[in-house]
């Protein structure tokens, strides 16, 4: 039965919102009238939301599910539908719970489509802001096997773990980004406001500034009149910049550039190859053929370089070569993730061995995260007193000089 959302006044003259089911648009507005509703506009709920809201809505609408909505959602549903609730009264319970009117909406779409006939990754297809393809393919293969319930649970875990190692990785990176920009701001403003002031007093004396003094003073000038410059030419770059990446050629060279530098790309590769393992973990388990569940997973990567690579890793094993060899001879990949892959060809338990070499990977970069954090911290906070030292030497020392001219 198709779904209508739905705006009406009660009699005291307050607006209501909601979703309702029903034949047509006409037999929702009688629903609402026996209710003792007015109806003032009823809409039926489009599977694709670009046809039904206009290219601009789409464009600046935000996300109904964010990642830990997403998470939470699945669970939820995995629940019910373990528990023996059949998939539409398990959709028509989540639409009671929606948080938001735009979940509301979303999931009331899904169980239309549902009720409807479709298959529910069908329905989740529809809505590819919302759901990844991703998704919906290990949703399609749980359906086909019948095991849905465990291949949503397993599929929650999945976005669960994939959550948890980017805010632990973000965690990590925060509190030095947060000293650097503190420490940069307060550098600015004593060379911008202190320093000058303090040396136009010793300036008008007529005599001979120190050789730190002079520096700082010269560095000050330059921060006072090409502050507006330089910030101009760092967004002129930044454009720049991003412009150029969108050629796949200048941003595969980009990616794997950032792979080679010393802490930063074995960071940037460990943590691609744990979401990779861990994807196509999720897919084989749920049945999914092994150069699908390949192809979908190569596309999850944000580096265009270890896309390439697994692409390419796509065409040995499409020739016949096994998937250890293949991911193997790619040298951008971290060895364990190809040996976990052989053992797991040779035992039967390839997506067992995959999840292994996931959670091994992800435990791994949380640790180099948080190593190169417990780096950063004494360092930034050492270069930070050190370049306040200077600017404080700078003010101190043509005092010292005046004292010793006194006595």
């Amino acid at each position: 039965m198709p779904a209508f959302t739905y705006q009406a006044m009660n009699p005291q003259g307050k607006n209501l919102q909601g979703v309702l089911e029903g034949d047509s648009a006409r037999a929702v507005r009688s629903m609402l009238r026996a209710q003792g509703l007015i109806p003032l506009q009823v809409d039926a709920v489009k599977a694709n939301e670009s046809q039904a809201l206009g290219l601009n809505t789409v464009v600046f609408q935000a996300r109904a599910f964010s990642a830990a909505a997403l998470t939470v959602w699945t669970r939820q549903l995995a629940s019910l539908t373990q528990a023996g609730l059949p998939l539409e009264r398990a959709l028509s319970a989540l639409v009671d719970e929606a948080v938001t009117p735009r979940q509301r909406d979303v999931m009331a779409s899904l169980r239309a489509e549902v009720n409807g006939g479709q298959s529910f990754a069908a329905a989740l297809s529809q809505h590819p802001k919302e759901f990844s393809a991703i998704y919906c393919a290990v949703v399609g293969a749980g359906e086909q096997s019948g095991q849905l319930s465990g291949v949503l649970t397993r599929l929650a875990d999945d976005l669960e773990a994939q959550q948890t190692l980017r805010s632990k990785v973000m965690a990590a990176m925060l509190y030095p980004a947060i000293v650097s920009g503190v420490a940069l701001l307060i550098v600015l403003f004593l060379l911008a406001s202190v320093v000058p002031q303090v040396a136009n007093v010793f300036t008008a004396s007529q005599r001979s500034l120190p050789w730190l003094t002079q520096f700082m003073l010269s560095l000050s000038h330059v921060v006072q009149a090409g502050w507006l410059w330089g910030l101009s030419l760092l967004v002129l770059g930044s454009w720049v910049l991003k412009i150029a990446l969108r050629q796949p050629l200048l941003r595969e060279r980009w990616d794997a550039a950032w792979l080679r530098l010393p802490l930063v790309g074995r960071l940037a590769r460990g943590y691609n190859a744990a979401r990779f393992a861990n994807t196509l973990a999720t897919l084989v388990g749920a049945g999914v053929p092994i150069l699908k569940a390949l192809q979908a997973a190569a596309e999850t990567l944000s580096n265009q370089a270890l896309r390439a690579d697994m692409l390419e890793a796509l065409v040995l094993v499409r020739e016949g070569a096994p998937l250890g060899s293949a991911l193997g001879q790619k040298k951008s990949l971290p060895g364990l993730l190809p040996m976990f892959a052989r053992l797991g060809e040779q035992t039967g338990q390839l997506p067992e061995m995959l999840q292994r070499a996931a959670t091994q990977l992800s435990n791994d970069v949380q640790r180099r995260a948080l190593q190169l954090a417990t780096i950063l911290e004494p360092l930034l906070i050492v270069v930070m007193g050190a370049m306040v030292m200077l600017i404080v030497l700078s003010v101190m020392l043509p005092i010292i000089q005046l004292n010793q001219l006194v006595r």
